[in-house]
């Protein structure tokens, strides 16, 4: 007998060491990620785009763009300094974060697309690790668990 099943669960339904609940596995991410040169596909709700500049040779049709929220991008002067250089990863998540504090209603508009479907941010860098989009979708991510805790405080949900 399992410790589960001492407690009267059925085992069917225990965690499997190393894996997600079953509920936590099946929830779609409401929030993702995707370079502007990967092709459209029927499971990215909205989509994004993220960058303050339009990637080079995508057509708008190629693109299909819901969105485009470029005053989320990092500032001139940020992009330049960063240059994609892994060494200022870190440096970059800080500063990258500071300016997105100034932006926090467009950060709470993205946040609430995300709670009400999928979500995909699009990105033209070819580092899918150290790039802006990857920042900004933690920043929405966290501030969408904010609005979460907020919705089961009050009831809502």
């Amino acid at each position: 007998m399992t410790p589960f099943q001492a407690i009267g669960g059925d085992a069917r339904h225990a965690a499997r060491p190393g894996r997600a609940p079953r509920a936590a596995r099946m929830e779609p991410p409401m929030l993702r990620l995707k370079r502007a040169y990967e092709p459209q596909s029927r499971g990215d709700g909205r989509r994004v785009l993220v960058d303050r500049l339009w990637p080079r040779g995508v057509s708008k049709e190629r693109l299909a763009i819901d969105d485009w929220m470029k005053e989320l991008a990092p500032s001139a002067g940020l992009r330049r300094w960063f240059a994609h250089d892994p060494a200022k990863w870190v440096e970059f998540q800080r500063l990258y974060k500071l300016e997105l504090e100034a932006r926090m209603d467009l950060v709470d508009r993205l946040a609430g697309y995300a709670l009400g479907g999928r979500v995909t941010l699009l990105f033209a860098a070819r580092d899918q690790i150290h790039n802006d989009a990857v920042v900004l979708a933690a920043v929405v991510r966290r501030r969408m668990a904010r609005v979460r805790s907020a919705r089961r405080a009050a009831g809502d949900g």
